[in-house]
């Protein structure tokens, strides 16, 4: 069975939505529908000019 893997980094406000979006669309009811983590981010640098935070997500 081919896997997909899906990584999003969201702010807090839209994890919920961002959730439930995927929940509904990848459900097919069989084994092997997947599984979603939700963790933290500490922090995010963008290497090319060391902005960190928000700022390095836009």
């Amino acid at each position: 069975m081919p896997k997909v893997k899906i990584e999003a980094v969201v702010p807090d406000e839209m994890t919920e939505s961002v959730v439930n979006t995927i929940k509904d669309t990848a459900k097919t009811g069989r084994i092997g529908d997947g599984k979603i983590f939700v963790t933290k981010i500490q922090d995010a640098v963008r290497i090319r000019t060391g902005e960190r935070g928000q700022a390095a997500l836009s």
